[in-house]
């Protein structure tokens, strides 16, 4: 398994013009690029446009897969720069076609009323395994050159390799990012949204006698949206609340909730994913 790739480095973006920007992927034996991946540095790109503004929200469609070899062009459009508000559109481009698209609003920092949901009371971190350490510990070896996540996950129920026994839609993971992330507002919020797409859309799965790996399945994040609440460091652990309301027509619909390790609610995300099972027929 090779070393971690800092998630930084990852959302490190090359300038081509005043708001074009050339994004890479690690290398990894992937047929198409990570979503949250796209997702992050769509963000980035569009806070190399704004000053002094915060992401209040985010909404994004996943247009085509993403090919992890060649690089991501990403065209940011100025749309608005009100008084409170400023709105971004982000497109993404590989071989001269849209794959990704993002909507984002900025807001300029300001008091208000507060309230929040009640973080649900889990094991800490400290008391769980690590997917890496899970699998192991089922003695499932990892992919050959598969990387490893800039983002450490930790279930708080972990579902044992081959284990299809149907369970309810609620999740929740522990996760942070490996490395040290940079202290400002921005390069957290990012790195939470490279984050925010992963594990989601196992809650539409939960429910259903499969997993990513059963044969037959085809599963992708069709759409992603992901609300900011609150500042947090995601160097340190955060903990994602999920679960699945519906699951029609081959989609899954997904939301969570995440939280800082002190129980304040940071973000909300919500997706609808692509869960299609046709299991080969026997001949």
């Amino acid at each position: 398994m090779a070393d971690a790739n800092e998630l930084t480095d990852i959302l490190e973006l090359e300038r081509i013009e005043l708001d074009m920007f050339r994004g890479f992927t690690p290398p990894e034996e992937r047929s198409r690029i990570y979503g949250g991946q796209v997702v992050a540095q769509a963000l980035t790109a569009a806070y190399h446009t704004i000053e002094d503004r915060l992401c209040a929200s985010l909404h994004a469609y996943f247009i085509r897969p993403g090919d992890p070899t060649i690089p991501v062009m990403y065209l940011v459009e100025r749309v608005r720069d009100g008084g409170s508000f400023s709105v971004r559109r982000v497109i993404a481009v590989q071989n001269g076609a849209q794959i990704f698209n993002l909507a984002a609003t900025f807001q300029v920092d300001e008091d208000g009323f507060e309230h929040q949901s009640a973080m649900p009371k889990v094991p800490a971190p400290e008391d769980l395994l690590n997917e890496e350490q899970l699998r192991d510990a089922a003695g499932v070896a990892p992919q050959p050159g598969r990387r490893l996540w800039p983002v450490e996950v930790r279930p708080v129920d972990p579902i044992a390799p081959g284990d299809l026994t149907p369970r309810e839609t609620e999740n929740a993971v522990w996760f942070k990012s490996r490395q040290p992330v940079r202290p400002d507002i921005p390069a957290n919020q990012c790195a939470l949204a490279y984050a925010s797409d992963m594990t989601l859309l196992d809650a539409s799965l939960r429910p259903h006698p499969v997993n990513w790996d059963s044969g037959g399945m085809q599963v992708a994040s069709l759409d992603h949206a992901l609300w900011f609440h609150r500042a947090s460091d995601f160097g340190d652990w955060h903990l994602y609340v999920m679960d699945s309301p519906s699951a029609s027509g081959g989609r899954g619909y997904n939301r969570g909730l995440i939280y800082a390790r002190d129980g304040r609610l940071v973000a909300s995300a919500a997706q609808d994913g692509l869960i299609r099972y046709r299991p080969k027929k026997k001949a």
